[in-house]
C-alpha cells in the first residue's frame, strides 16, 4: 500500500495541471474581437441574395442595392450596382445587370422571393454596366424606361432596343403602389445622359456612375464632361440636402459624403 502512494500523488497531480490549463485556455481571448465579429454579422446580414454572378443587398425597407460583374481591359472584374424599390408588390428597377444571366437571376428573385412585379426598368445613362441585361427585360415583358438621349445614344452605338422603349426628357415620376419614384437629369457629368434615381419616403438616392464612392479614382472618362460634371453633382445636392442613402454606379455606398467627394475629384 506504501508503494502505492507516489503513483497515486503522481496521477491526482496530472488531473490537476490538466484541468488548470483547461481552464486557462477557455479564458483566453479568441482571435477576434467582439467588435470585429459584430461588424461582419452587420455587413452579412445585409445581404439577401448571393451567387458567383449576382448580390443584392437590404439597404432599408423598401431599398436595395444589386451587385453584377463587369470583365474590363483597364480595370479587370468590376463591381456594378443598381438600386431596386419596392413597395406593395410592385418593383422598379435602376440600371440592369450588366448581362442576361444576372439579370434574369435578379428578375427572379423579385417574383419569387419579394412577391413582387417590376413594372419598370430605368438605365441611367447608355454604357454596357446600366444596360447589359436589357434583353432579358425585354423577353419577360417588362417596360423599360429610357431618356430621349440615352436612347439615341444606344442607337448610334449599335445597341437596339427590340421593343419601344418608354422615352421622357428630363424628368420622369412614377407610382409605386402609394409611394413615388422619381429618375432625373441634372446635367452632364460621367456621360451625357447621365440620370440619377430617388425615392423620397426612405431619402435614398441611386448616382450611377455620376456618383463616385469616397476614395475612388475618376474611372472611365470616354464620354464625360468633367469640366460640368462638379456643377452636376452641386445641383444634386441642392436638391436633396437631407439624402440619407447614396448608391454610387461602382463600390461602397454612402450618404451626402459621396457628392462632397465626387464634386472635389472633379474640381
Amino acid at each position: 500500500m506504501i508503494r502505492l502512494l507516489p503513483a497515486i500523488f503522481l496521477i491526482v497531480s496530472f488531473v490537476f495541471i490538466s484541468l488548470k490549463d483547461s481552464t486557462s485556455l477557455q479564458n483566453q481571448p479568441t482571435t477576434k474581437s467582439s467588435k470585429q465579429v459584430t461588424k461582419e454579422v452587420s455587413i452579412d446580414s445585409l445581404t439577401a441574395y448571393q451567387t458567383k454572378n449576382l448580390v443584392v443587398k437590404k439597404l432599408s425597407n423598401h431599398v436595395y442595392t444589386h451587385i453584377s460583374y463587369l470583365n474590363t481591359d483597364d480595370y479587370g472584374k468590376v463591381a456594378c450596382n443598381g438600386m431596386l424599390v419596392i413597395n406593395e408588390n410592385k418593383a422598379i428597377i435602376f440600371d440592369t445587370p450588366t448581362d442576361n444571366k444576372s439579370s434574369i437571376e435578379l428578375i427572379k428573385y423579385v417574383a419569387n422571393e419579394l412577391n413582387c412585379e417590376i413594372i419598370a426598368i430605368i438605365p441611367t445613362h447608355f454604357h454596357v454596366d446600366c444596360v447589359g441585361g436589357i434583353e432579358a427585360f425585354e423577353k419577360y415583358n417588362i417596360p423599360i424606361f429610357l431618356t430621349y438621349q440615352t436612347a439615341e445614344l444606344l442607337k448610334k452605338n449599335g445597341q437596339f432596343v427590340s421593343s419601344t422603349p418608354n422615352e421622357f426628357d428630363d424628368t420622369l415620376i412614377l407610382e409605386i403602389g402609394s409611394k413615388k419614384v422619381y429618375a432625373e437629369y441634372f446635367g452632364e457629368g460621367h456621360t451625357k445622359d447621365t440620370i440619377i434615381g430617388y425615392f423620397p419616403d426612405e431619402k435614398a438616392l441611386f448616382g450611377g456612375c455620376l456618383i463616385k464612392k469616397v476614395d475612388a479614382g475618376k474611372g472611365n472618362l470616354e464620354d464625360a464632361n468633367t469640366k460640368l460634371w462638379p456643377e452636376t453633382v452641386r445641383n444634386i445636392k441642392l436638391k436633396y440636402p437631407k439624402v440619407e442613402i447614396v448608391i454610387p454606379g461602382h463600390g461602397k455606398w454612402g450618404g451626402a459624403e459621396l457628392f462632397d467627394y465626387t464634386i472635389a475629384l472633379f474640381e
